[in-house]
């Protein structure tokens, strides 16, 4: 199992962030991209480390087009030695129009379409390739000499996709190299009934199978050395539920598990703004139907016999004290030693 910790803040901190990373032994860095630019921090990360995976998660790919994160990859790529992953998401269509001053379409086909121009681009500089890509969002036809940065002694970037609903699902076995369910919402089951086997056909549909693409493991899982932490880490979620099971785009999570009145109380109550109400609304029983929970010593066991399908996890405990650290190490190694097929049960090809 491959294994990430996330970096972010302020630029000026993403090279020492990354540098510990790759000190502690962590296999891949990540970084989202809220209030400051993915790209930006993974290019940093890339000049101070040397052997860390970097992956953006998420940059958000709709305000920007397909040629200029294709050539900003291309670049981190070639800087980083070819250790990068692109992560892309879509953003929800209110932030898109609202905040980036954006278009929207629908999502899934337009993204599938962006990641098609990408690698159309990137053929087109590593094996000369004449561009004729026509999408009915994205065109690519026109590539002169002087534009062409040529080719990398490194493999193109990977290409991440988050995914909610079943269409960025199914575009993602389809076209992606890295599969990253959105970890603000998400549940085993869900993943299970709906996202894996839209995924499986997604692969289908692009003639690849399992062994062609990487799985983030998913689905609220809270860790804790007994039964009361256990329990005090899931009423902390309530304000991250409360948050993202407000907005329509991540009802259907919820609906799986039978609690979709909960996400219209949420809807509701966002649009007055009651945020502290809307914390208060999620209830333990709420987040025990979406949550799994083990212990730190049981994860190495949990990860092998329930994320079967995954080969890359996040994974974070207290570090304060050089026992902790002592602990955290071991557990880190056991983890990262745990082998899985990648293959959903029931879902083979």
């Amino acid at each position: 199992m491959k294994v990430g910790t996330g970096i972010g803040g302020w630029p000026s901190r993403a090279p020492a962030q990354a540098r510990a990373a790759e000190e502690t032994g962590f296999d891949y860095v990540t970084c989202g991209e809220l209030s400051h630019d993915s790209m930006l921090t993974m290019t940093l990360a890339a000049t101070s480390t040397d052997r860390v995976g970097l992956q953006t998660s998420v940059t958000i790919a709709f305000p920007r087009s397909p040629m200029v994160l294709a050539m900003e990859a291309w670049d981190i790529q070639e800087l980083s030695g070819g250790r990068f992953t692109l992560g892309l998401g879509s953003q929800v269509k209110g932030h898109n129009e609202r905040r980036f001053g954006g278009t929207w379409s629908p999502p899934a086909p337009r993204m599938k379409e962006f990641i098609q121009m990408m690698h159309e681009v990137w053929d087109s500089w590593q094996d000369g390739k004449r561009p004729e890509f026509l999408g009915r969002h994205y065109t690519y036809t026109l590539m002169t000499p002087n534009f062409n940065p040529g080719p990398i002694d490194q493999p193109r970037p990977k290409v991440g996709l988050a995914m909610v609903g079943e269409g960025m699902a199914r575009v993602s076995g389809e076209v992606a190299d890295v599969i990253m369910p959105h970890g603000g919402i998400m549940s085993d089951r869900y993943m299970r009934e709906v996202l894996l086997p839209n995924v499986r056909t997604g692969l289908q549909r692009g003639g690849r199978d399992w062994s062609d693409i990487e799985i983030s493991e998913s689905g609220y899982l809270v860790i804790g050395d007994d039964d009361s932490e256990i329990e005090q880490k899931l009423l902390g979620m309530r304000r991250a539920l409360s948050f993202y099971g407000s907005t329509r785009t991540y009802h259907e999570v919820l609906r799986t598990h039978g609690l979709e009145e909960l996400g219209q109380k949420l809807h509701a109550l966002s649009l007055q703004g009651k945020w502290d109400e809307m914390r208060d609304t999620v209830t333990l029983d709420d987040l025990n139907e979406l949550a799994q929970t083990c212990t730190y010593d049981e994860l190495p066991q949990f990860l092998a016999e329930h994320r079967e399908y995954a080969s890359r996890s996040g994974f974070g405990m207290p570090r304060g004290t050089p026992e902790e650290e002592e602990r955290f190490r071991d557990l880190l190694a056991k983890v990262q030693a745990v082998e899985t097929s990648g293959v959903p049960k029931g879902l083979e090809l």
